[in-house]
């Protein structure tokens, strides 16, 4: 035991303190805490053991504030209570970790203050990137613009004015997989609109336009008139007020997202309206929320692919740390049709 560890053993908060208490020299462990592999196997199974016997723990900021090629990576979305966007943190975080890379997970709660505290925080500490879904229309123009000059960033779902990667889906073509649907399995579709927070709003409210046009069938659309991100809420209190004033809402609506269409089953549901395929109204969505298989019924829809979104944002991020290319490129996938009872 060297002299003085029974004292230091336990209150160790420095790596100079970790250097004495150890006997292992200050550059040997600077280079173990930026890369364990950069030291040999001996040394490292002696900074292990050691770091068990005392107890110590490096204060990782710090270690990646420090190093000349920083393994954080920031993460940033409008809410965790949606689980799309928490299933996506999951998995991007899980790959991210495979990587070597440590993930810091913000949510900006729908809120543009809480946004450019969070974009704050992911400057401050020194990510190598971030993944990031963008508030839209309420993010401040400039917020993005100053952390993409600080470094690499992947847009997900939603785009921002500011240069970085985007990766999404095609909303273009997944509203018209799902009008076409509809219109050759019944009734034509009136379209239930979420708020309009981002891009996803709108381009899914134009797509559903489009999509009816070019078959000959006149769009109608109830809008949703909130910058609100409780989605189920809104659409339950706006579905409901339809219902009972005998809004000619039609046969069958077409939702902008899953979260909206629970909203609308639910005031359905609650109003004496029976939903299904045969039934008196057919209701579908889009997303394939979690919860949409198990709805009741359950939900018509189309599904995002959140295990490729995650993977290609991550390597696009990726590849912005490495050589800085495919900062402007754009990646969009395809949804795919799941059919179920609600329409």
């Amino acid at each position: 035991m060297h002299d003085g560890e029974s004292n230091i053993s336990g209150r160790i908060r420095t790596m100079e303190e970790f250097s004495a208490a150890s006997g292992i020299s200050r550059p040997t462990l600077s280079r173990f805490f930026n890369d364990p592999t950069s030291v040999r196997p001996a040394s490292r199974e002696k900074i292990e053991e050691a770091m068990e016997r005392l107890g110590y723990r490096p204060n990782l900021l710090a270690v990646n504030f420090n190093r000349r090629n920083p393994k954080t990576l920031g993460i940033l979305v409008p809410t965790l209570m949606d689980p799309f966007y928490a299933a996506l943190v999951q998995r991007i975080e899980l790959q991210a970790s495979s990587s070597g890379y440590w993930t810091v997970i913000r949510s900006s709660q729908g809120e543009p203050e809480r946004e450019a505290e969070a974009v704050a925080t992911l400057m401050s500490i020194k990510s190598a990137g971030a993944i990031v879904v963008p508030l839209g229309e309420a993010s401040r123009k400039d917020l993005y613009r100053q952390m993409a000059t600080a470094m690499p960033l992947v847009f997900l779902d939603a785009r921002a004015e500011a240069d970085g990667a985007f990766v999404g889906t095609n909303n273009y073509l997944s509203m018209s997989l799902m009008v076409d649907y509809l219109l050759r399995s019944g009734a034509p579709p009136s379209y239930f609109d979420m708020p309009d927070v981002n891009q996803n709003a709108r381009e899914r409210r134009e797509a559903y336009v489009t999509s009816m046009r070019e078959r000959g069938v006149e769009p109608r659309i109830f809008s949703v008139r909130s910058l609100d991100w409780d989605f189920e809420r809104l659409a339950f209190e706006e579905a409901t007020r339809l219902f009972k004033a005998g809004a000619p809402v039609g046969e069958t609506v077409l939702c902008a997202n899953d979260r909206v269409a629970f909203g609308v089953m639910s005031a359905a549901c609650q109003s004496g309206i029976s939903v299904g395929r045969r039934l008196q109204l057919r209701i579908a969505g889009h997303d394939d929320h979690p919860l949409s298989q198990y709805a009741c019924p359950s939900l018509t829809t189309v599904a995002q692919d959140v295990e490729r979104l995650a993977t290609i944002s991550l390597e696009r991020v990726m590849q912005g740390i490495s050589d800085r290319t495919n900062q402007n490129s754009t990646d969009l996938l395809e949804a795919r049709l799941i059919m179920r009872e609600s329409a």
